[in-house]
């Protein structure tokens, strides 16, 4: 049975450090500036054997005032009583401040198994505020150094105890035989061969990574938290909350739905702080892992450059791209301005001609049910396949309406064609000189494919190789 074990105290403490050594991963952004961590972040930690849910935290400010900080708190407290075991953390340091010991009369309130942590305890100059921090009230600190791997020992203890004490709460299930009633099935006599060998098939896997990218402000924490039913994410009239990408796992329609929030991103030259760099950055490494990305714009300001760069981007990384325009409700003139949109979409993107646009609205949950058809539906057409045989008599068609055009008085000729690979969908064609070949000619096959074969707005690549037809027989 595992537990959650929730890592809270004051800012810049060392939480997301932490953290980020019990994930074994680098997931949590770390900075020497206070409050880095906004929202709650969760994933699998693992000490030896040991195999649990850890939450990283927003350092606690002692704030009731709506502010940013006193929102910060809230997600905290959430953390904390949703926890089986509290790692409250000081920096062992600085010794105990006015804010660790009003954070300790919060904790004693809720109840919670607590172990005080002293953090950054590796040196002489720690222990004052190791002697010091048993005014707190919860005993032994546990001395730890997380950016050294320092104290897992004793971590390993507290959360293995925690273990033994949940599975001995649990009762043990009476043991159940289901008795299976017999079924006859008929199978068709048909066995899905054809002059092309088996037809491919795609099923869908049950985990979907989708990543929520855009500017600042364009709504991307409040659109999941509508997704998800509750306030999972701070959000708020301030730019740039996000700083971290936050996982947000998702049930929807039997499947499970990895939601990433991401950092707004502006352009790079108006990127001056070391902070917003990083941020930034982990929201780029949340594209290169997603499966789907979700461009959300702002409906009273769509289109802005850094909207049609990160779409590019998108589309260079080979992820399959939906534009969602946030903020529907706020739009005066509904049909007048879906169809400049649409237009816009196909002047500007022609890269991914045929990109799914849906209009949302993530404060009024409008259209969410439309959002994800449009994501599974790309998601099918990023995982298209083509057998070879429809391919090769595809390719014929083409050549046959537009032939390649002649180069140094040369005709160039495509021969074969097969798919390399799916995610995006990718061809390769051998050619008689590949270097050759222009790049409107590759777009006149790219589109030629999206229009033959359904991939509308999914990236599709094309690769020339030179040499004969690999598979004909000599």
């Amino acid at each position: 049975m595992s537990v959650t074990v929730a890592i809270v105290g004051r800012p810049n403490v060392g939480k997301s450090t932490l953290f980020n050594r019990l994930v074994g991963k680098r997931i949590a952004l770390v900075d020497d500036t206070p409050g880095v961590t906004r929202d709650r972040r969760e994933a699998e930690g693992r000490i030896a054997d040991l195999r649990f849910k850890v939450l990283d935290t927003a350092g606690y400010e002692d704030r009731t005032d709506g502010s940013l900080e006193s929102r910060m708190r809230e997600q905290t407290e959430i953390a904390i009583r949703d926890a089986d075991v509290i790692l409250f953390m000081i920096d062992a340091r600085a010794g105990v401040t006015p804010l660790d010991q009003r954070f300790a009369q919060v904790l004693r309130k809720a109840g919670k198994d607590v172990h005080l942590i002293g953090n950054k305890a590796e040196g002489r100059e720690a222990q004052p505020g190791l002697m010091e921090a048993y005014s707190l009230g919860f005993g032994e600190p546990v001395a730890l150094s997380a950016e050294h791997g320092l104290g897992l020992a004793d971590l390993h203890a507290i959360i293995a105890g925690a273990i033994d004490a949940a599975e001995a709460r649990s009762p043990t299930p009476e043991p159940t035989i289901d008795i299976l009633p017999e079924v006859n099935v008929d199978l068709p006599e048909d066995d899905g061969t054809s002059e092309e060998g088996p037809a491919p098939r795609w099923n869908p896997k049950r985990h979907l990574n989708v990543a929520i990218i855009g500017r600042p402000n364009a709504g991307k924490s409040t659109l999941i938290n509508r997704m998800v039913g509750e306030e999972r994410l701070l959000t708020g009239p301030e730019a740039g909350i996000t700083r971290d990408s936050i996982l947000v796992p998702w049930a929807y329609k039997g499947r499970t739905i990895n939601l990433v929030d991401t950092a707004g991103m502006r352009r790079k030259a108006r990127i001056s702080e070391k902070l917003e760099k990083l941020a930034v950055h982990d929201s780029l490494r949340s594209i290169q892992y997603a499966e789907v990305v979700v461009l959300l714009l702002d409906a009273t300001i769509p289109f802005e450059k850094q909207d049609l760069t990160l779409a590019d981007l998108v589309e260079r990384e080979g992820r399959a791209l939906v534009i969602a325009v946030n903020k529907w409700d706020l739009v005066e003139d509904k049909p007048k301005a879906l169809a400049e949109l649409r237009e816009q979409c196909e002047s500007y993107l022609p890269q991914v001609k045929g990109v799914p646009l849906v209009t949302i609205s993530g404060l009024q949950g409008r259209n969410i049910d439309k959002l994800m058809d449009a994501i599974f539906a790309i998601e099918a057409k990023w995982n298209s396949h083509v057998s070879t045989a429809r391919l090769n008599r595809w390719l014929a068609g083409m050549i046959e309406s537009h032939s390649p055009p002649a180069v140094s008085g040369r005709r160039l000729k495509l021969r074969y064609m097969t798919q390399a690979k799916i995610r995006p969908p990718s061809f390769i064609i051998f050619a008689s000189r590949p270097e050759a070949v222009p790049a409107s000619y590759q777009r006149y096959l790219v589109n030629g494919l999206r229009d033959v074969f359904n991939m509308q707005g999914t990236p599709i690549r094309i690769w020339l190789r030179g040499g004969k037809n690999p598979y004909a027989k000599d």
